[in-house]
Formats: C-alpha cells, structure tokens, sequence
C-alpha cells in the first residue's frame, strides 16, 4: 500500500541553532492509525506543525499523495486535505458550532453574504458522517469539553482530510467519550481516512493503532507494527532504558501520627459529610468516577472555594481556610490539573513560577526581596527536578508538557508545604516524566510531607497509594489498604 503521506530527513532548529528534529522520516498510509510517541519534548509537536504549515522546515521534503508539496501556512495543508485537531481546543466561543466548523471557508451568495441554511446543512451532513448528534446553531461555549473536541474534527473533516492529526485527544474525555471517538476513528480509517494519533497513554497507543513510531531526542527511533510491540519495548525506545517499574516502593512504615484532617465537609450538590485523616509521611489516593466530587473537595480545602460546613484540623489544631492564602500560610498546596489556566504563570519564567507559592521565604526584615537566595534555590530545584529548559529565565510557556509539570511540582516543593494536594499529576505527561514525577512524590512523604493524589488513573492510584478513599456521588463510600484492587475500587465507586 503506498503511503499517502511521506516526510524524508526532516531538520527544524529554533533558538541559537538547537536542533529539534534531526534527518525524521516517517510514512502514514491510508486508512490506517500511525501512533507517533514519544518523551515530552521529543518533537512530535514540532513535526506534526511542519506537516501542518505551522513551521517549515529547516531541510527536508514531505510528500502529500506522491507529490512534493510545501506548506506556507496551515490553509494551505488543510485545503491540500492534511488537518490537525490540537490538544488545545481552539473554538470560538461566542460563535456557533457551525461557523466555528466552515469558518474562512463559508458558503456564501453574491455579496459575500453567508447561506446560513446551506451552513447548517453542511455542519449537520458531517456530525452525521461521525455519528453525533449537535445543534449547529449552538454556541461553542455551551458544549463540554468532549462535544468541542467532536466539533474540531468535524471542522477538520470540513476540508475532506486526507490526513487526520489528532495530538492527545483523549486528555479530557471520559472512558465512554474515549470509546465513542475510538469507534469515530475507526469509521474513519474505513473510509480511507489516514490518523496520526498522538498520546502519552500507551494503552490508548495499542488499543487504536495500526503503527508506532517513536521519537527520541528529535530522532526517529524505530517504527514497529503495534500487533508485535510490546509495552516495554516501547517504553524502551522513547528513553533509551528499560523503566522496570513506573511506582517506586511504597513506605514499610507509616507514622501513625495525622497530619492532616477533614471532618464532616459538606456542599451540597457537590459532596457532603467528607471525613479522612491523612497520617504523616502517607500518600492517601482519591479515586471515583469523573464528577464524583474528588476534586470539588480538594478546591474547598484549599480555599478556591468555599465550602458549607466542616472542619480542617493540621496536626490536631482546627484551622480556618477562606481562601487559598489561608491554606498556603497553614502548610497546604494544591497543584491544579489544569496546569496551564490555573497552575502556572506560563508568559513568566521559570524562576519566577517556582518562587511563586512560597514568595515570602525570600522576604528579608525590611520586606525586600533576597535575589540570591531566589536564584540559589531555583538553580536547585530545576537540578533536582530535572527540569529540560536551557536556563531559568526562560517563560514557562516554552517548555514541554512534561517540563511544565515539574516547574509546578517544584513550585509546591519551594513552598515547604507540610500537605500537598496534588490533581492528575501527570495528565499530558511521558512515561519517563511520569516514573520520576511518581518517585518525587515518594520522596517527598519520606521526608515528612503528607500527600493526597487525585487521579483518573487506577493503576496510577494502586501504583502510589497507600491507602485509597473512594468517591461516588459526592460522597466516600470506602477507604481501602493501598494494595486492593482496581474491581474493588470499582465497586465502590459506581455500585
């Protein structure tokens, strides 16, 4: 089967001449799904945007249904047939679902007059070409997140792609969302339709794919057939080493002192009559179904929201959290799940984002900032994290997703916390990043620090915890010893 698209030695270098991409070569071919992975920062954004007319390469060629095509913009990609659905939904949200899909490309009458009707029609004939049903004169801001992602694949589809690209579409989607657009996918291919599929998850990689190819340091290392893969032999080629177990050894000892207390917390509808103990050194997993009401009580005890009644008590003394000023000045962080909106200051650097939370250790008596010790400590946590960024004053935003999540991570460590709350702590991240973030969080309880992880991940919960709180309904049906089961939890959290 010949490929419908070809990309030959590609090299893309951006600041002082660091090479991104060295000599890729990668083919797609029709009506399959070529998963390309990778380590954050690997370069498959880069080279996914040079196939999309985002960036042009610095040498190279790619070729687009045997022809050598060069792209100046991403018009010109999508109107070729190649089109990208981003990680981050770009809808307009005061516009209709309609106008955001045929937007620049409208139907229109003499004038330049817009066919509403035809609109309409066109956008209702390509929800039914991906089994959804939606109102194309709905406003893109009234979807959820998982009906804007369908959206921006039917606007990709709107161009009659050839080439689909989908970069981490499953990020904000729940199991039935995900298997709902596996199912679109596969129509797809069967209608010839050719599917990059960009993800972290790699049992999404070899539930999905036909292919994998891996990058490695902005090299191609290897494309394999994913019925003959393995995990690990994938896990091997993106960082180069075997990673025997992504979950470092849970404590052998617990202090059996409680650090940290949450009595009898209520907001109706969202949760009530919340109660756990968080003992010293413990990391304690909140595991639930999506709107279980994990994270709603994670923001009341922090302060980003309030709460109705209910107590919080730090190492036996009740405190009073009204506002996340308070729960920092008390010894608790959050670190958000969305990292990008509410965790970090992205236009700012990286020294300044990891100094953030805990600003006033740096104060000296006369209230002036110590820069020294700000760029001593900096310098040690972007060592300790082992943040890839090519110095300290370089702005959070130009940093992988990975990278993102450690400077965040750090953030909270600066702060000297005594409890730490941390929310899908690696959503968008790479195995190797995860395996560190995971062992981070470790050594952190070893120290002392008590720490609560919320994630969507089961075996990222059995993996972690010590012991697992379940939530179904805005509620904790059961608190569980950190070596039950994924059935177990699942028991208790739907039945």
């Amino acid at each position: 089967m010949e490929a419908v698209l070809r990309v030959e030695n590609i090299c893309k270098s951006f600041v002082a001449g660091t090479p991104v991409l060295q000599d890729v070569s990668l083919e797609v071919k029709p009506g399959q799904v070529h998963a390309l992975v990778g380590e954050n920062g690997a370069g498959k954004s880069t080279l996914m945007n040079i196939i999309g007319g985002i960036h042009q390469a610095d040498t190279g060629s790619i070729y687009f249904n045997g022809q050598p095509v060069v792209f100046s913009n991403p018009l010109q990609a999508m109107q070729s047939g190649i089109s990208i659905v981003h990680q981050e939904l770009s809808l307009a949200p005061n516009m209709s679902v309609a106008q955001n899909i045929f937007v620049g490309h409208e139907p229109v009458r003499g004038g330049g007059f817009i066919k509403w009707k035809d609109l309409h029609a066109n956008a209702r004939l390509l929800f039914d070409r991906i089994g959804i049903e939606i109102d194309p004169t709905a406003l893109a801001s009234k979807l959820s997140v998982s009906m804007q992602q369908l959206v921006e694949i039917a606007k990709a589809l709107s161009f009659d792609a050839k080439v689909l690209i989908m970069d981490e579409p499953t990020s904000a989607l729940s199991d039935k969302e995900i298997d709902r657009l596996y199912a679109i996918m596969r129509d797809l291919t069967a209608r010839g339709v050719a599917i990059i599929f960009i993800s972290h998850k790699l049992t999404e990689v070899f539930a999905i794919s036909d292919q994998i190819s891996v990058l490695r340091d902005g090299r191609m290392a290897g494309t394999v057939d994913a019925k003959g893969a393995s995990h690990s032999q994938i896990i091997q080629m993106m960082v180069g080493r075997h990673i025997e177990d992504l979950y470092p050894p849970k404590s052998s000892a617990i202090d059996e002192n409680v650090i940290f207390a949450v009595e009898d917390f209520s907001k109706p509808p969202h949760f009530k009559n919340i109660s756990f103990k968080l003992r010293r050194g413990e990391i304690l997993g909140f595991a639930g179904l999506v709107g279980s009401g994990r994270t709603e009580v994670a923001r009341a005890i922090f302060g980003a929201d309030k709460k109705d009644t209910g107590k919080i008590m730090v190492e036996g003394k009740e405190i009073k959290v009204r506002s996340p000023q308070d729960a920092i000045k008390h010894g608790i962080g959050y670190l958000t799940e969305d990292r990008k909106v509410l965790g970090l200051f992205l236009n700012m650097s990286v020294r300044e984002n990891i100094v953030a939370a805990g600003l006033n250790r740096f104060l000296n008596k006369l209230g002036l900032i110590r820069h020294r010790r700000i760029k001593r400590e900096t310098k040690h946590f972007v060592n300790f994290m082992e943040i890839r960024a090519t110095s300290a004053e370089v702005a959070v935003i130009n940093l992988s997703g990975g990278n993102q999540q450690k400077a965040l991570l750090a953030k909270w460590l600066c702060a000297k916390p005594r409890v730490l709350i941390v929310d899908e702590p690696t959503r968008g991240v790479d195995v190797g990043a995860k395996a560190k973030l995971h062992s981070d969080l470790r050594n952190m309880v070893e120290e002392g620090i008590g720490i609560i992880v919320i994630s969507s991940e089961l075996p990222e919960i059995l993996g972690l915890s010590d012991r697992v709180a379940v939530f179904r309904e805005g509620q904790i049906t059961a608190i569980l010893a950190g070596n039950t089961t994924q059935e177990e939890i699942m028991k208790y959290a739907t039945v």
